[in-house]
């Protein structure tokens, strides 16, 4: 069978799938069993496919993602990350765009601590968006910083997701979660950069008004109780890896082991908290894990229908520069967002595209950092971007989905251009990760 006959098919197949709703893991396996049936000699097809699973999975590469998720689930139900959100909401004063600010603020420290894009967004969702609302805040400067800053939980170590797109890419993910650093502090810079300049402009979108101020002692005694012991949680997991003392696993096990000592020592660890964060610890992982093990057998699919080896000539025999073919796939990406969610997409992706990256001679540390991001943009963009419906969950009922899809839009601009920028400027990906190597 011709490979782009086979290429078609298995797109078409999954899309269908996906599309009617089938979870994404259980959608790959209907799949993976049904052309390793047909591609691999039926019954022994099977015993490979069972043999394929067994070795996808037993990586200890893997061990980071239900630590972190774990770190994340307990910072998020014993409230710890509230009283972060509160203690940085003192040290902001009256500046323009104070709440919008503290959004993004906000969710870059918790980006260190949750690696959840939906547990970020729900919870500032939750937290400031009210209080903005109550402020007379324009929709679009209310929702869109929370939209974006939720997307910097992928961006920023522990990244739950990033751990994954490493495994499936078969990149150091020490090096990769290094890599990230830089990119999603400049993107968290730019939100703090656009928000100042409109507020700026018109400033009727985001109203002063009177506020209490905390005494200095306030700030300093809640910055010592709630932040600086957090700073140290980051320490361990994102210090520890840079500077060679742990490995990745051992530095999300270090994190997760601190989030428990943190939520003792606030007196906020109950029974209940912990089965509800070792529930959703376990459903997350279960999930991740089935798609590791599709992803790998979607890939060897690839590799023995001829798939992977023609897109590779294919490309090579393409007459445009490594950047323009970069962008190109890039774009793919971005346009699958509008319709697909995060993990189908790199499921998708992350096969397919690698060896063409490695075919282009290009750094494929630098590219899967690219990928990430065109990922995330993903989550808030229009019509179907996950984070776009968990704002619809916290949001007041008197917002509608246009509402959502119009405050995201400039962020995504944003996202785009830092892409554009990384793209020209490879060394903000690489810089550190050379440190770190050296």
């Amino acid at each position: 069978m011709n490979w782009i006959l086979i290429l078609i098919i298995i797109l078409l197949s999954l899309l269908m799938l996906i599309f009617i709703r089938l979870p994404v893991a259980f959608a790959f396996l209907a799949i993976n069993i049904v052309f390793t049936f047909l591609l691999w000699n039926g019954q022994q097809g099977l015993m490979l496919f069972v043999a394929s699973i067994k070795d996808s999975l037993a990586q200890f590469s893997l061990v980071p993602i239900p630590l972190f998720i774990l770190m994340g689930e307990l910072m998020f139900h014993t409230g710890i990350a509230t009283k972060l959100i509160n203690t940085l909401d003192k040290w902001f004063g009256k500046i323009p765009g104070r709440l919008s600010l503290l959004a993004v603020g906000a969710g870059t420290m918790l980006s260190t601590l949750t690696a959840s894009t939906m547990a970020t967004t729900a919870m500032l969702g939750s937290t400031l968006l009210p209080e903005m609302r109550e402020k007379d805040y324009d929709k679009s400067i209310s929702m869109g910083p929370i939209l974006a800053s939720g997307g910097l939980a992928i961006m920023i170590p522990p990244s739950a997701l990033g751990v994954l797109l490493a495994s499936l890419g078969k990149i150091s993910v020490g090096d990769f979660l290094i890599a990230i650093i830089i990119p999603g502090l400049l993107m968290a810079l730019s939100f703090f950069v656009y928000i100042v300049i409109v507020t700026l402009i018109r400033p009727n979108i985001a109203p002063q008004y009177s506020l209490e101020q905390p005494s200095l002692k306030e700030k300093i005694t809640d910055t010592i109780k709630y932040i600086l012991p957090l700073s140290l949680i980051i320490f361990l997991v994102i210090g520890s890896i840079f500077l060679g003392i742990a490995s990745p696993t051992e530095s999300a096990a270090m994190g997760a082991f601190g989030s428990l000592i943190l939520a003792f020592a606030y007196r906020k660890m109950t029974l209940e908290v912990l089965v509800k964060a070792v529930k959703s610890t376990l459903e997350l992982t279960t999930m991740i894990l089935m798609i590791v093990a599709g992803s790998a057998i979607f890939g060897q699919i690839l590799s023995f229908s001829g798939v992977t080896r023609n897109l590779v000539n294919v490309v090579n025999n393409i007459e445009y520069s490594s950047i323009v073919i970069i962008l190109v796939m890039l774009l793919i990406v971005l346009f699958m967002g509008t319709f697909m969610e995060s993990l189908s997409i790199m499921m998708i992706v992350v096969p397919m595209y690698i060896p063409i990256v490695e075919a282009l001679n290009a750094d494929t540390l630098w590219f899967a950092v690219l990928l990430l991001i065109a990922i995330e943009v993903g989550q808030i963009t229009p019509p179907f971007g996950m984070g776009l419906f968990v704002m619809k969950g916290v949001a007041p009922k008197d917002i509608n989905m246009k509402d959502i899809y119009i405050a995201a839009v400039p962020y995504i601009v944003i996202i785009i251009a830092l892409i554009l920028v990384l793209v020209m400027v490879p060394g903000l990906v690489t810089w550190l990760p050379n440190i770190m190597r050296t």
